[in-house]
């Protein structure tokens, strides 16, 4: 098998913030079709246990991937005949809300590099601004052979 270089090592973050907007619930709602009353009907929320609308958490989730793209786009010229892709989340876990106006931040830290199975793994953790866990993941990014043809012409 072959080596790669990961360019990152165990122990390196990066983070990501994004204050969450009431359109960017609703543009994710309509991509998804996913129009629940939890995320699109103020009334009804204002009546159950969180008092509000609240952002989907696969939302979040998005916000975690941007967060792996922030870790290793800066190496991609390195990583010469293999890419990174996303293998997946591992134990994902929507612990509180996420309301509109609420400011997100998304740590994402390095905490295994496996040189056998081309992979890293990822602690991320997405906090709102009271400092409150909101999710946690495990991300999983695999380096896959590439290879590159030359274009024909027609």
């Amino acid at each position: 098998m072959q080596s790669l270089d990961f360019r990152v090592k165990v122990g390196d973050s990066v983070r990501f913030s994004k204050t969450v907007s009431e359109s960017d619930v609703y543009l994710f709602a309509g991509i998804t079709g996913d129009l629940s009353d939890v995320h699109c009907n103020e009334e009804y929320m204002s009546q159950g246990a969180f008092g509000h609308r609240i952002a989907h958490g696969v939302l979040g989730l998005g916000f975690m991937s941007t967060a792996s793209t922030l870790m290793y786009t800066p190496h991609l010229p390195h990583y010469v005949g293999f890419t990174g892709v996303s293998q997946g989340y591992d134990k994902v876990r929507f612990v509180g809300p996420v309301y509109f106006g609420d400011t997100v931040t998304v740590t994402y830290t390095v905490k295994s590099l496996e040189q056998d199975r081309l992979r890293a793994l990822a602690d991320v953790t997405l906090t709102n601004q009271r400092g409150e866990t909101v999710a946690t993941a495990v991300h999983i990014m695999r380096w896959v052979k590439v290879e590159h043809r030359k274009a024909v012409a027609a």
